[in-house]
This record gives structure tokens, sequence and C-alpha cells, in this order.
């Protein structure tokens, strides 16, 4: 049951995430959960534990990571500073 929570609660961090980026995570629900697991650890690394924790993610932190792993994600895909002109 704690595992089914963990998805849930990450799917929901990286949905929030691409709301409020203002862009659609790619690959639906996987890539929501996806997107706030990488999100999670991102936001533990640069800020620590602070905040309330839900499902085992510290939300602030997580919300954090995951629009800084989405903005770093779609900067590479769209080609980004790599990009010949």
């Amino acid at each position: 049951m704690y595992l089914l929570w963990v998805i849930i609660v990450g799917g929901l961090i990286g949905w929030l995430s691409g709301n409020l980026i203002g862009r659609d995570v790619p690959g639906g629900v996987l890539g929501n959960v996806i997107a706030g697991f990488i999100g999670s650890w991102l936001g533990s690394e640069l800020l620590g534990p602070r905040g309330p924790v839900v499902g085992g993610f510290h939300i602030a932190p997580a919300i954090i990571g995951s629009i800084v792993a989405l903005l770093i994600f779609f900067a590479l895909a769209r080609g980004g500073a790599f990009r010949r002109r």
C-alpha cells in the first residue's frame, strides 16, 4: 500500500510541476511519476529536507526540484545551448 501511495504522490508532484511551468510532461502518467521522483531527489540534494512530508516526499523541495529537472529536460530536448545555428 505504501508503494502505491508513493507512486500517486510522485505523479501529483510531476503533474503540478508541469502545470506550474506551463508545459505537458512527456510520457503522460509515467512521465509525471518519473518527474516527481527525479524532482524529489534533486530538490532534496539542493535544498535538503524541508517542509511537510507526504508519501515519503518533502513537498516543497520535491516541487522545486521537479520544476528544475523539467526545465533542464525541455532545454536539452529542444537543443538548448547545444543547437547549432
